[in-house]
C-alpha cells in the first residue's frame, strides 16, 4: 500500500484542465541532475518525467506538455531526467536515482519492454506510474498507459508511399532494435497493410541500432540485392536521415521515397530540400499533458484511463506549410 500523498491537487483544478492544450508560455527549467532531490516546493505534488533520450524533439515536445500541464493545473513541481542514449541500461539507473527522491508520481518512457519491468513495478509501490510513449511487457502496476497509435502510424506509412509510388514495387522497412514496443507495433502495421496489397513486395525489416551510418549501409547492400527497391519506411529519425544517405550513395535519389516517422527540425528540413518524401508526425504534447492529469487523477484518487491514444499526422511537403502541417511540427525548446 502506497503511503499517503503530502499533497494533493484539488479536484476541481483538474476537472478545469482537462482537455486544455495550449503551450505554456513560460521558459522551462533545464534538466536537472538525477541526483537532486525531486520533493515538490511548498508542498507541490513532486512529478518526475523520465525521457527515452535526452535531447530528442519529440521529448522535448513531450516535456512541453507535462510543464504546461503542471502550469495550468498548478501544485505541481517538475524534474526532467533522461538517458544520453535510448539505451535501457542507461535508463535504468536514472530511475533508480529518481525513486530514491521519492517523487510522487512518475512518468517514463521505458527504453525496453523486459529490462525496465521489474525496476517500474518495484517504483510503483511509492510513486504513481504513467507510462508515457512506451511500454512494458506486462504494465498493470501503472495507473495509465498513453501513446500513439503506432500500428496505424505504421498502416499510415504503407498508405503514403501507396500515394508516392502508384504502381507498386518493393519495399523496405528500418527500425532501431527489436524490443521497443512503439517502433514494434508501427513495423506490426506497416507490414499487415503491405500484406493486403500485391501490388507491393515486401522485403522485409532490418534494424540500424540507432545509428545512421548502418541505416545508410543497409540501404545500399539492400540496394545491391533489390536494385528495383521503389520505398522505404524508416520508423524513426536516424534510420531516415540514414536511408537518405544510403540512398544517394547508391546514386538512386529521386528512385527510392522515403517516408520517416516523427516531425522535428531535422524531418522538417529533409521533407524540404526532399531526401524524405513523407513523415509520420506523433501528437508528444498531447501523451504530455494527459500524462499529467492522469498522475494527479490517480494522486487524487479519482478514476483514471487504462489507456489512452493519440493520433497522428501525414506530412508532405505539400502540407507542410499549412495550419494542420505547423501544428504537427515538434518543439526544440518550450
Amino acid at each position: 500500500m502506497r503511503p499517503a500523498r503530502k499533497s494533493l491537487v484539488p479536484a476541481s483544478a483538474l476537472a478545469l484542465a482537462l482537455g486544455l492544450a495550449a503551450c505554456s508560455t513560460g521558459t522551462p527549467e533545464g534538466s536537472s541532475p538525477a541526483s537532486e532531490a525531486a520533493a515538490g516546493e511548498d508542498g507541490d505534488v513532486a512529478l518526475t518525467f523520465i525521457q527515452g533520450v535526452i535531447g530528442d524533439n519529440f521529448y522535448i515536445s513531450m516535456e512541453c506538455g507535462v510543464r504546461a500541464a503542471a502550469e495550468e493545473l498548478g501544485g505541481v513541481t517538475v524534474t526532467v531526467q533522461g538517458p544520453q542514449k535510448f539505451d535501457a541500461s542507461l535508463q535504468q539507473p536514472i530511475l533508480q536515482s529518481v525513486v530514491a527522491t521519492e517523487p510522487d508520481a512518475i512518468l517514463i518512457a521505458p527504453n525496453d519492454v523486459t529490462a525496465l519491468q521489474k525496476p517500474l513495478e518495484d517504483a510503483s509501490a511509492n510513486a504513481e506510474i504513467v507510462l508515457v510513449d512506451t511500454t512494458v511487457e506486462d504494465p498493470s502496476f501503472a495507473v495509465s498507459e498513453i501513446s500513439s497509435d503506432n500500428v496505424g502510424g505504421g498502416a499510415a506509412a504503407f498508405d503514403a508511399i501507396k500515394q508516392l509510388v502508384p504502381d507498386g514495387g518493393q519495399v523496405l522497412v528500418i527500425d532501431n532494435q527489436p524490443g521497443i514496443s512503439t517502433s514494434d507495433a508501427r513495423v506490426k502495421g506497416f507490414e499487415d497493410a503491405a500484406a493486403q496489397d500485391s501490388a507491393f513486395e515486401y522485403v522485409g525489416v532490418q534494424y540500424a541500432q540507432n545509428q545512421p551510418a548502418q541505416a545508410a549501409q543497409i540501404v545500399t547492400s539492400t540496394l545491391q540485392r533489390y536494385p528495383d527497391l521503389k520505398a522505404i519506411f524508416a520508423t524513426n529519425i536516424f534510420s531516415a536521415e540514414g536511408a537518405a544517405t544510403g540512398i544517394e550513395q547508391a546514386g538512386k535519389a529521386g528512385e527510392v521515397q522515403v517516408v520517416g516517422f516523427d516531425a522535428g527540425p531535422a524531418q522538417v528540413d529533409a521533407l524540404n530540400d526532399g531526401t524524405v518524401q513523407a513523415v509520420i508526425a506523433q501528437q508528444p504534447y498531447d501523451i504530455g499533458y494527459q500524462g499529467v492529469e492522469q498522475a494527479l487523477a490517480a494522486i487524487n484518487g479519482e478514476a483514471t484511463e487504462a489507456q489512452i491514444q493519440t493520433g497522428f499526422t501525414i506530412l508532405t511537403k505539400d502540407n507542410l506549410e499549412s495550419e494542420e502541417g505547423q501544428a504537427a511540427i515538434y518543439a526544440s525548446e518550450c
